[in-house]
């Protein structure tokens, strides 16, 4: 088993804490959390053991679980890289794709593997359909969610919009050509509110909306491709998948079918992928301990991390 330790101990901190104590692939050893009175209360209520440092921490696992608020992810990565400890990352990567950068030549340089916590390529709802997106050309996502103070200190679209950047660029196999953006800010200083339009090489088109201050919860993203529609909900971890084939010569009555203006026929048909249950944080977390144990590439690399960051970062730069 992997001794590993986590960095943070705030409200997904503790997620973690719990689904790494449960896990047979790790040993958790603790944790380290900045401010002393929310440190002495989880040691007390979950009985994890709390260090003094960040040092402390980091010299008594194998792997190193960061949770921290984004301004200190690269500070803690570069301490824990080069002590030899693979990281696991929350997303973002790190503040800048400078920093990013800077983390890959470390993890090269120092041989350890990196992961970053790009959770919704975990849920079951895109794992079930993933192996169905075949060249996207058009790509419309949804993330809507309703105000929640955690997570203001950056743009939307680091808090949000990232999840569906990162799942865009793990199906679309193309450079981005062109990006256009425009955000508000209602609430915070920050944008609250950002649509973005991502133009790729392959003539890929991506429509991204995100917002905090929303009356209702939604993350739900489209796949337009050549003869299919797929559609995920990620928050209600459903599926839809709409198909095209050639028409059969007899079709049976129950059968759809259109006809195009040059007298093509198409029959439409369904497709009901097995949603299976599952827990993504835990599993994006055992999948990392597979990767470090069989020497494996990481499922979400530093480099995807970061290449996420980067598009971000574009979206950002041009409100």
């Amino acid at each position: 088993m992997l001794k590993v330790g986590v960095l943070g101990a705030g409200h997904l901190g503790k997620i973690h804490l719990k689904l790494l104590n449960q896990s047979h692939k790790y040993n958790l050893i603790g944790f380290y959390d900045p401010i002393k009175e929310n440190a002495e209360k989880v040691e007390k209520e979950f009985g994890y053991k709390s260090f003094e440092t960040v040092k402390q921490l980091i010299d008594a696992v194998d792997v190193v679980d960061i949770v921290t608020p984004t301004l200190s992810h690269f500070d803690c990565a570069k301490e824990a890289i080069e002590k030899g400890k693979h990281i696991f990352i929350e997303k973002p990567i790190t503040k800048t794709v400078e920093e990013a950068n800077t983390l890959i030549k470390l993890s090269k340089l120092n041989n350890v593997k990196g992961q970053v916590g790009h959770v919704e390529r975990f849920n079951p709802a895109f794992t079930a359909v993933k192996k169905s997106i075949h060249k996207p050309m058009f790509i419309e996502a949804h993330r809507l969610a309703e105000f929640n103070p955690r997570g203001t200190d950056v743009p939307v679209v680091l808090d949000l919009m990232i999840h569906d950047i990162d799942i865009i660029l793990s199906v679309v196999k193309s450079e981005v050509s062109h990006i256009s953006a425009s955000g508000v800010s209602v609430i915070s200083d920050t944008p609250d509110i950002a649509n973005a339009r991502i133009e790729f090489k392959n003539g890929c088109v991506a429509n991204l909306t995100a917002s905090r201050i929303s009356l209702k919860n939604m993350r739900k993203t489209r796949f337009f491709q050549r003869d299919a529609y797929i559609a995920v909900d990620f928050f209600e971890k459903a599926t839809e998948v709409v198909k095209m084939k050639d028409a059969p010569k007899t079709p049976d009555d129950f059968d759809m079918i259109l006809q195009n203006a040059e007298g093509i026929k198409k029959q439409i048909y369904f497709e009901n992928p097995v949603v299976e249950a599952n827990n993504a944080i835990l599993d994006e977390l055992e999948t990392f301990a597979n990767a470090i144990n069989n020497n494996t590439t990481p499922i979400v690399t530093l480099e995807q991390g970061t290449e996420a960051l980067r598009v971000a970062q574009m979206i950002i730069n041009d409100f």
